[in-house]
């Protein structure tokens, strides 16, 4: 999990997996977005679950991506947000962290929330 908060206006944290084959990032995907209606929560916005490649799953603050692995090794997107901090899966369901000081005014533009 990579935070982005003070290096992204965009999202708050980017969740990175991969699934072993298409069925895989398939069912991967369907289960989060299971566990999080389970939360009373929806993404705003999905793409990719059918193809099995590449699933991206907008929950606003949090964007989940699951790839299939030579997708992953091809987008590089640990290497693109180089300069976000890392999660540990082990802070997962932990408070985050503070958000780093940054200069920028937090827009509150920014924060679209699912009805």
């Amino acid at each position: 999990m990579l935070d982005l908060r003070g290096v992204s206006d965009a999202t708050d944290f980017f969740v990175i997996a991969s699934g072993t084959s298409d069925t895989h990032v398939r069912t991967l995907a369907e289960r989060v977005i299971e566990a999080i209606a389970h939360e009373g929560g929806r993404p705003h916005h999905v793409e990719g679950v059918a193809g099995g490649r590449w699933a991206l799953l907008d929950f606003v603050d949090v964007v989940v991506h699951v790839f299939h692995p030579t997708l992953r090794t091809y987008y590089q997107l640990e290497r693109l947000w180089s300069d976000a901090p890392v999660l540990e899966a082990a802070a997962v369901g932990a408070e985050p962290p503070t958000p780093p000081a940054t200069d920028r005014p937090t827009s509150p533009a920014r924060r679209r929330r699912s009805p």
